[in-house]
């Protein structure tokens, strides 16, 4: 099986478990998220070491071996993203399966289990035009300064929304234009939206214009924009003019 063909099986069969979890009841909350995120953590982990035994794996939920520093391939997961809204019983949250090669997020899927829906570089989408006015898609409860301030500045709508994988795949699915982030993001919330959305023709970038770069030893990589390339160039002037 092919590496994004991968990524998307594991993805959606994340997915269904966490699906089946919640349907079960009996977790509520934190306690249910707990749960999730080993259950999806387990299954991935499993699957990936079977499947690609010489790759390194970068997972939010295990300690990061330094060894994986070495390897030319790493998968960055997060099996569950948006723990809270998934324990809230919202949609948006999501699985994110990626691979790094060389640093760069070369191939991944993005799974909204709670949407039926799974977006993956093996089958990119078909671009939708931006809308009149923008949408900015930002945190449910923490909009971080700097993307209001470029939302007022470029006459945009604010558009609250959970887990970092479904806001990228907001703008993907054509539901949003502009996801600006600077408040603070790990290698696994980012690498497999980062890899779907550039693999469909969006604009992908830390908030300076530099690329984004994985599977550095501070798995920390605080801040993206994914927009239209057209839009790209004036979102990040206004950046570079408030941070």
């Amino acid at each position: 099986m092919k590496d994004a063909a991968l990524a998307r099986v594991l993805a959606e069969e994340a997915g269904r478990l966490l699906l089946a979890l919640r349907a079960e009841g009996g977790l509520e909350g934190k306690a249910l998220g707990a749960e999730a995120d080993r259950l999806a953590n387990a299954y991935l982990m499993a699957a990936l070491r079977r499947e690609r035994p010489d790759d390194a794996i970068l997972s939010e939920e295990e300690a990061a071996d330094p060894a994986r520093l070495l390897a030319r391939r790493v998968w960055i997961v997060d099996p569950l993203d948006g723990t809270r809204e998934y324990g809230e019983g919202r949609d948006d949250w999501a699985v994110h399966v990626g691979l790094a090669v060389d640093g760069v997020a070369s191939e991944g899927a993005v799974a909204l289990p709670a949407l039926g829906a799974c977006f993956c570089t093996e089958l990119p989408l078909a671009l939708k035009p931006e809308a009149r006015p923008l949408r900015m898609l930002v945190s449910r409860s923490r909009p971080p300064a700097a993307a209001v301030q470029v939302a007022a500045a470029l006459d945009a709508v604010l558009v609250p929304m959970g887990s970092a994988g479904a806001k990228a795949m907001a703008v993907l699915r054509g539901e949003a234009d502009i996801y600006l982030h600077t408040g603070g993001q790990y290698e696994w919330d980012n690498c497999a939206p980062a890899a779907v959305v550039q693999a469909a023709g969006l604009h992908v970038s830390r908030v300076d214009g530099s690329p984004l770069i994985y599977n550095r030893a501070d798995p920390l990589l605080p801040d993206l924009l994914i927009c239209h390339k057209a839009r790209a160039a004036e979102v990040l002037r206004l950046v570079a003019a408030i941070v």
